[in-house]
């Protein structure tokens, strides 16, 4: 599996909704985490593409996520949902094919944060790699109801071929060199304490 490319990338955070987002295990580390991936996406111009799942009925989007979202002016994109992997639904596809133009499926690479790992997230996941797509999985972005529900999802994603990875070595691969103008940036981005 390849390191990351900046050029070939797009963040995808899915259903960080409601009174959901507080049952999951590990929230905060989970919100803290998505929104530093969100400000290195905006660091490096990556686009982010962000889900909602029947918002009528689970709420929108947790309000520091949604804020951060807001702040970006890479391009982004929100889709609301009723299919449970992304893919269902057309116009997630449409932005993954408005956002990254010249990269075909099969070479692009998809970052991924949100819940519920074992529902949603690993659909989305199952069918991007169904399609050929080169996906990252941000486990300290990810969860679900009960820890033993992300462990098992991450697991068979992983078993399936998405890479397991983490938001920091996500800034890092797409910097990939101490001298890239940005490292100073993700660099102080990263000192304020580890995701709780």
């Amino acid at each position: 599996m390849e390191l990351l490319d900046v050029n070939r990338s797009v963040l995808v955070v899915i259903d960080l909704q409601g009174k959901l987002v507080e049952m999951v295990a590990r929230p905060k580390m989970v919100l803290e985490a998505t929104v530093r991936l969100l400000k290195l996406a905006e660091l490096f111009r990556v686009p982010v593409i962000l889900t909602e799942q029947y918002p009528k009925g689970l709420g929108p989007t947790h309000p520091g996520v949604r804020g951060a979202f807001d702040a970006l002016t890479v391009p982004s994109r929100l889709v609301t949902k009723t299919s449970f992997g992304c893919c269902g639904e057309p116009s997630f596809l449409d932005a993954l094919s408005a956002f990254l133009p010249g990269v075909p499926p099969g070479q692009r690479q998809v970052v991924v944060a949100g819940i519920e790992a074992h529902v949603c997230v690993m659909q989305t996941v199952l069918e991007m790699l169904g399609r050929g797509d080169d996906v990252h999985l941000s486990w300290d972005a990810v969860s679900s109801r009960g820890e033993e529900y992300r462990r098992h999802a991450l697991e068979r994603m992983a078993a399936a071929g998405a890479v397991v990875t983490n938001h920091e070595s996500v800034g890092f691969e797409w910097a990939r060199d101490k001298n890239d103008a940005r490292f100073k940036a993700l660099s102080a981005l990263l000192k304020d304490g580890q995701p709780g």
